[in-house]
């Protein structure tokens, strides 16, 4: 996996938690996430129908249809439940920190999902991975706060709805274009998330520049630079490497939470983010052992897809 690609991802994706965070001082979570991707969306469908007609050659209406529903649940599900905790008083960090049990579920998963070998290298990297994300979860704990118990049962939903749309996405046999994978998402995250404004009366946008900040820092660094290459780095090295990054996003946003927010970050911490980089050198090392034992399978011999973004 390239590692600028690596690290750029890391940072990037995090930074959604952070603009999560810096929006729910001023607007509920509904209201945010409208005005993230209505406006984006509109700008995207004008370029879809001027400079990038020719990407959605051949892309029929069931593409459109998979496509919407990869978008629903890898953005629309997955963003609510994080911004919706944060909103509830969860932590940026902590939320980052439940989301990290994802690599937990998508590896549990990729075999019998995806016949895609898992090696035993692998498995302790992942074990070493949930390690990590356990002592920052005792750090977390330990602060203490004022979130009631239930709203960290809320990020779990999301990482659920975002391991299912990405395999989903993995299992779809006709890969559409960047441009139109990123457009369709987007377009189906700001019909949800305009219907629910609607509903809950959190349409009108609030005056405070802060709000602007975070749905400009949201677009630019979560949706252009998170959000793509995780589909990118996805389709390049698979599930079980890309998730792999993600126990670095509890630590990395509790860092990051620290400096802007003045949210706690102690030894425990700092000892959860060196478990969580062991972690990500075991599962590569794992995968490029293990490349070389997997037998031939007629999936395997296929062609490898065209990588695709899409967060």
């Amino acid at each position: 996996m390239n590692v600028v690609l690596s690290i750029a991802f890391v940072l990037t994706w995090s930074s959604g938690f952070i603009g999560a965070k810096l929006g729910a001082g001023s607007a509920s979570a509904a209201t945010v996430l409208m005005w993230r991707f209505l406006p984006l969306a509109v700008v995207l469908a004008v370029v879809a129908l001027t400079l990038t007609r020719a990407s959605w050659r051949g892309v029929t209406p069931r593409d459109v249809g998979r496509q919407s529903v990869v978008g629903a649940l890898s953005q629309s599900g997955y963003l609510l439940t994080v911004y919706y905790a944060i909103q509830l008083g969860v932590s940026s960090g902590t939320t980052a920190l439940i989301d990290g049990t994802q690599p937990l579920v998508a590896g549990a998963l990729a075999g019998p999902l995806l016949g895609q070998y898992v090696s035993r290298t692998q498995w302790l990297g992942l074990g070493l991975g949930v390690t990590g994300v356990a002592i920052v979860t005792a750090a977390d704990f330990a602060g203490g706060g004022d979130a009631p118990w239930w709203a960290y049962l809320v990020p779990f939903l999301g990482m659920l709805s975002l391991v299912a749309a990405t395999f989903l996405d993995r299992r779809t046999r006709r890969p559409v274009r960047p441009a139109v994978a990123m457009t369709v998402h987007c377009v189906t995250s700001a019909a949800l998330f305009t219907a629910l404004a609607a509903a809950t009366g959190g349409v009108v946008p609030p005056a405070e520049a802060s709000f602007w900040v975070a749905i400009g820092w949201l677009v630019a660094l979560s949706t252009f630079g998170g959000y793509g290459l995780y589909w990118l780095i996805l389709r390049r090295s698979g599930v079980t490497q890309v998730n792999t990054l993600m126990f670095l996003m509890a630590p990395v946003t509790a860092l990051w939470g620290a400096l802007m927010f003045g949210e706690p970050f102690g030894a425990q911490t700092a000892l959860g983010l060196a478990v969580g980089l062991a972690a990500v050198v075991v599962v590569r090392r794992g995968g490029d052992a293990s490349a070389s034992k997997e037998p031939v399978t007629a999936a395997s011999a296929e062609p490898a897809p065209r990588a695709r973004t899409g967060r």
